[in-house]
């Protein structure tokens, strides 16, 4: 099998969207598959990588946009629809699409490839907490097109799937994400950054690991702070960092950690809070339950699959979350009940590995390759309205 991937993200920027696409990228070379993909290009003095297990990445020009990350984000040029035609894969993979992929699916059809979407980020949630709520109708209205374009879109979660019927994107599966069992492990638990992060040792340790952005919501943790029973660390880096040292003045910094500093940083923890709303899965709160890490999280977006009261964390209200942290962190910290909820979150995610979910993908992309042979001529159906600031936007003009 061909597959082309057109990514929202890839390296050298690192996050939910660039891990999975490298996870996908590594089960079709197991598997003797062939693929390449077409990603934004790095920015400033980042380099880019030309191939990845062999596998060609074709580049396009990037600008940097606010409301999705302030990461590097692709412009849809000629060159998504010339790399597709000359690789002829047998099936497009969208990677979380919104504007280099919506090129990527309108090729799709004009080259009459099929197309698989991967919906992973809430860009509509995000214009919500960047202020821009009055976009949101725009967005979902552009995120339909593009998905109902494509013969099928796998979503990470029951409540994710829930929200994409309900803006009308059709035919909607559950495709979840992996973790790594093996680096992500309480045996990688380290008493001597423990001693770093609380030398005397009376402490319970909680933490956050994530991008430092507002959608995160990592200032709902402002309520652990100051506590003389807790010891507040946070992973990562992003615009919203002084600002937070200066809200959680007597938590420990780390900034962003990669391979098994972060792994080892997980499995430190003795509780793990992540607060952000908008998460269409959360694979940090995956990677902590493997690292054995009890969990507290949002009523909401992916953590309602993957978090369980009073078994392998909490889930909150979003509207109480920082008045009702205080109670559940203590709750689960107890130690009558602590060393139990740690040997289920890391039982919770055994069986959901990488490996796993990726012969899972490999039976959409059949399914998808089978219904169009069965039906090549009506399988792609009309060619849907295209807005007219998206028509323009693909045109590159500003009119």
């Amino acid at each position: 099998m061909r597959v082309a991937i057109v990514a929202e993200s890839f390296l050298p920027n690192v996050n939910g969207v660039t891990n999975s696409v490298l996870r996908v990228l590594e089960h079709l070379h197991r598997e003797g598959h062939e693929a390449m993909v077409i990603a934004p290009g790095a920015r400033d003095f980042e380099e880019e990588i030309p191939s990845y297990l062999g596998f060609e990445i074709v580049r396009v020009p990037t600008i940097k946009v606010p409301l999705i990350n302030s990461l590097p984000v692709g412009v849809p040029t000629a060159s998504v629809t010339l790399a597709l035609r000359s690789f002829q894969p047998d099936l497009i993979h969208l990677a979380s699409p919104f504007v280099l992929g919506g090129a990527g699916s309108f090729a799709a059809r004009q080259l009459r490839i099929p197309a698989v979407a991967l919906f992973q980020t809430d860009i509509a949630g995000f214009s919500t907490r960047y202020h821009l709520a009055g976009l949101s109708a725009a967005i979902w209205e552009w995120t339909r097109t593009i998905h109902n374009m494509c013969q099928l879109t796998l979503a990470p979660s029951s409540l994710t799937i829930a929200e994409l019927e309900e803006h009308g994107v059709q035919n909607v599966r559950h495709w979840a994400r992996g973790v790594d069992t093996v680096r992500f492990n309480p045996a990688k638990r380290n008493p001597g950054l423990r001693r770093r992060w609380n030398p005397d040792g009376r402490k319970k340790i909680v933490g956050f690991v994530g991008r430092l952005a507002a959608e995160k919501g990592v200032h709902r943790l402002a309520p652990l702070s100051g506590r003389k029973d807790i010891q507040l660390v946070i992973v990562g880096d992003g615009p919203e960092r002084q600002a937070l040292e200066e809200l959680l003045p007597d938590a420990v910094f780390t900034g962003a950690l990669h391979g098994e500093k972060l792994a080892e940083a997980y499995a430190t923890l003795d509780l793990f809070v992540h607060a952000g709303e908008f998460e269409t899965f959360c694979q940090a709160i995956q990677e902590a339950q493997a690292s054995g890490v009890p969990t507290i999280g949002p009523r909401a977006g992916g953590p309602v699959d993957l978090i369980h009261d009073d078994h392998n964390g909490r889930l909150l209200e979003v509207e109480t979350f920082s008045r009702d942290l205080p109670a559940a962190a203590e709750y689960l910290l107890d130690d009558s009940r602590h060393e139990q909820l740690r040997h289920n979150a890391r039982a919770g995610v055994a069986d959901k590995t990488w490996e796993a979910l990726g012969a899972q993908l490999l039976d959409y992309y059949e399914e998808v390759l089978a219904e169009t042979r069965r039906v090549p001529l009506t399988f792609f159906g009309p060619r849907p309205e295209l807005p007219m600031w998206a028509a323009r936007a693909l045109r590159g003009r500003s009119d």
